[in-house]
């Protein structure tokens, strides 16, 4: 595949992906699950947090770069949309279809769009790409804006300096999270924390804006709008809105996660 622009439409095939209880289990107390939310970290009566599907997807993203249109060590994970069709079984396995459904020319870089599918979750990974535009195609759509500053849920959460090296452990492995050296390259003084971690923080906290439990999560998305570094505190905003709840999440005023919306 030469081109960025020829991989829309290309399919990426077919995955089972299998996982037991102790993985969803791990993934919950990543996320910051406490011993005392049983629900999400005790086997008894375990609820699998539909966030934790993003992880069982990530062999797209792998494939879509091992295609040969882009480097892959110079490409970030840009925004990400989560649909939930039924919960996540405690363990098991699940059969998933992905493709590319969308390339944006952004001019300077370019974003792929990844979607993938299975009986229980619809994700698309948004994957920006410095570089890889300027062929005069199409730009994707903006998104508005949303002013959280007076949000009524505004919550602490502090990033262990552990947390990257720990969250690998659920299957996102890219070496930026781990590898001092990858980490320079992409201009960072350290290693960060994986977006979909930073993700499926904000989206367990915000179930309690919404007066729900977080494993009802029915929709999500957001854009990874800068880097976490670890031994941080980010602050997780959210605000109730007729169609669900609205959030954001920041590092003093820099905003790390941007344009939140989840419904549950």
């Amino acid at each position: 595949m030469s081109t960025v622009a020829a991989l829309k439409g290309h399919d990426l095939g077919h995955r089972v992906v299998s996982y037991d209880e102790s993985d969803a289990i791990l993934y919950a107390l990543c996320v910051g699950a406490g011993p005392d939310e049983l629900p999400l970290v005790y086997e008894r009566d375990l609820h699998v947090l539909p966030t934790f599907g993003l992880g069982l997807g990530l062999w797209a993203v792998e494939d879509a770069g091992a295609l040969g249109a882009y480097d892959r060590l110079k490409s970030l994970h840009a925004a990400q949309h989560l649909t939930v069709h039924e919960p996540l079984p405690r363990a098991g396995k699940l059969e998933m279809h992905a493709r590319v459904t969308d390339v944006w020319d952004k001019g300077s870089a370019a974003t792929i769009d990844i979607a993938v599918e299975c009986e229980q979750v619809t994700a698309t990974y948004s994957i920006h790409l410095p570089g890889s535009g300027g062929w005069g195609g199409e730009r994707a759509p903006s998104s508005a804006r949303v002013d959280l500053d007076a949000a009524s849920f505004q919550e602490p959460f502090y990033v262990e300096p552990t947390l990257p090296a720990l969250y690998r452990l659920t299957g996102d492995l890219h070496p930026v999270h781990i590898d001092p050296d990858v980490a320079a390259g992409y201009g960072f003084d350290r290693p960060i924390l994986h977006g979909l971690c930073t993700l499926g923080i904000a989206s367990r906290m915000v179930a309690e804006a919404a007066g729900a439990q977080p494993w009802e999560l029915s929709e999500l998305r957001a854009r990874f709008a800068a880097p976490v570094p670890p031994d941080n505190t980010l602050t997780v905003r959210a605000q109730a809105t007729g169609a669900g709840i609205d959030f954001d999440a920041r590092i003093d005023t820099t905003a790390v996660l941007a344009g939140g919306h989840a419904r549950f």
